[in-house]
């Protein structure tokens, strides 16, 4: 990137408070159903916090990570994984923590967006991945964040390039509140239907006992493998032997992994990807319209719906691909149906591992899946599509602005791109 001579360059060090480092050591053990939010490299996205997988803590544990403790106005750094995506903690925000991120508070001569434009940039990325550490798992050390030098203009300066690039995630954020309504709905339709049991004419319906606890008396629980595709409808993703990390390549044929699924949503920032003649070579591990992602290891219970968006993509070795039979299931409902309390519950129960819990094909087979009326199921199925395809227009839209934001961006922090004409362009990207 050329920079423009006339801007300072500095190290961060001399214009940050302090740069540490997030807690890093084993966390499972420490984690509650309220409390601290604690974040982790999923939960950041560029320039903003993703908290819809966010984990929490004792306030306890928390005053004995003063060092990672975060406060509004500082940005977070992915450490491994994606090093160097970059995030803003908001100015007004919760007592936070966080994990293996490296944590940078700007003093007065810098803003915090432009901070986290440098590192969400395609300069701030080479710079980070041309200095990472480490031998069996780089790292983005906090000894290289203090010493990367970077070009720094007038404070003023500063906030009208973050100004002009915060308007695009404005918009993003938007698109991301209204997907937001549009999921709550139906997460509200399938509890009133399906947990609740007040679906159409549920006045007359008996409950009678079943595995899964009281159902109405025309509904049924069938197993996994009944309502998926034969022979293969539920398959593993490949194994390390057909799939080697010298496969993976900076364009392609995306491949989704666990650490992809977030919210119940595929997230594409970061995604690796191989060759399309790869993906053909093991064309039975793409995937269709219809099909479900599951995560089978670490956190159990992460998925994702495959849209006409993510036909063709690809399940990573980490994921199970569930391809549901449309003649005996709706696959809207499964896959919603796979969230219920109890069958979570049996899916993690079949999970083997202590370290790392694991789940196989064989084991995923004999989940309990509640089976009610086709008639009901297909009732739902023609609602949740209708918010799911909205859903699928705003998330294009979403990728949309972010290349926009992204090709802008090097250009900014660089001073090559004329302020005054660059603020008129989220306009024309809306």
């Amino acid at each position: 990137m050329t920079l423009r001579p006339s801007w300072q360059v500095v190290r961060l060090a001399d214009v940050c408070e302090y740069v540490t480092v997030g807690h890093v050591g084993p966390m499972a053990d420490q984690y509650v159903d309220t409390g601290v939010v604690f974040l982790r490299s999923q939960n950041v996205q560029p320039f903003r916090l993703d908290l819809r997988d966010v984990k929490y803590i004792p306030p306890d544990f928390h005053r004995k990570l003063r060092k990672s403790a975060l406060s509004g106005g500082d940005v977070v750094i992915v450490r491994t994984g994606y090093p160097g995506t970059a995030a803003v903690v908001p100015r007004i925000f919760p007592e936070a923590n966080c994990a293996d991120l490296v944590i940078l508070r700007p003093g007065r001569r810098l803003d915090p967006w432009f901070l986290a434009c440098i590192f969400n940039s395609s300069w701030g990325k080479g710079a980070v991945s041309g200095s990472l550490v480490g031998v069996a798992q780089q790292h983005f050390n906090v000894s290289v964040a203090k010493n990367l030098r970077v070009a720094l203009p007038p404070i003023t300066i500063q906030q009208r390039i973050a100004g002009i690039l915060s308007a695009y995630d404005d918009l993003i954020e938007n698109n991301t509140r209204r997907i937001a309504i549009l999921e709550e709905m139906t997460r509200r339709l399938f509890d009133e239907w399906f947990v609740h049991f007040r679906f159409s004419g549920h006045e007359t319906a008996k409950l009678v006992d079943s595995p899964l606890g009281p159902l109405p008396e025309t509904w049924s629980i069938k197993s996994l493998a009944f309502v998926c595709e034969q022979p293969n409808g539920i398959q593993t993703g490949p194994f390390g032997s057909q799939l080697h990390q010298s496969d993976y390549t900076p364009l392609g044929v995306p491949v989704v992994m666990p650490k992809n699924l977030i919210g119940l949503r595929i997230v594409e920032d970061g995604i690796a990807r191989i060759p399309e003649e790869l993906a053909e070579q093991l064309s039975r591990h793409r995937m269709e319209v219809g099909d479900i992602v599951y995560g089978r290891r670490g956190d159990i219970g992460r998925r994702a719906f495959i849209s006409k968006r993510e036909s063709g993509w690809f399940c990573g070795t980490g994921c199970l691909r569930l391809r549901p039979n449309g003649q005996k299931i709706e696959p809207r409902f499964l896959f919603d149906a796979l969230g219920l309390r109890a069958t979570d519950g049996a899916i993690k129960g079949r999970a083997q591992g202590a370290t790392m819990p694991n789940l196989s094909s064989g084991a995923m087979a004999g989940v309990p899946i509640l089976y009610p009326p086709r008639t009901l199921q297909r009732r739902y199925g023609q609602i949740v599509e209708e918010n799911a395809q909205l859903c699928a227009i705003l998330s294009v839209a979403n990728v949309r602005l972010a290349a926009s934001r992204d090709l802008l961006l090097p250009r900014l922090i660089s001073g090559e791109i004329d302020l005054a004409a660059a603020d008129r362009l989220p306009e024309a990207a809306d």
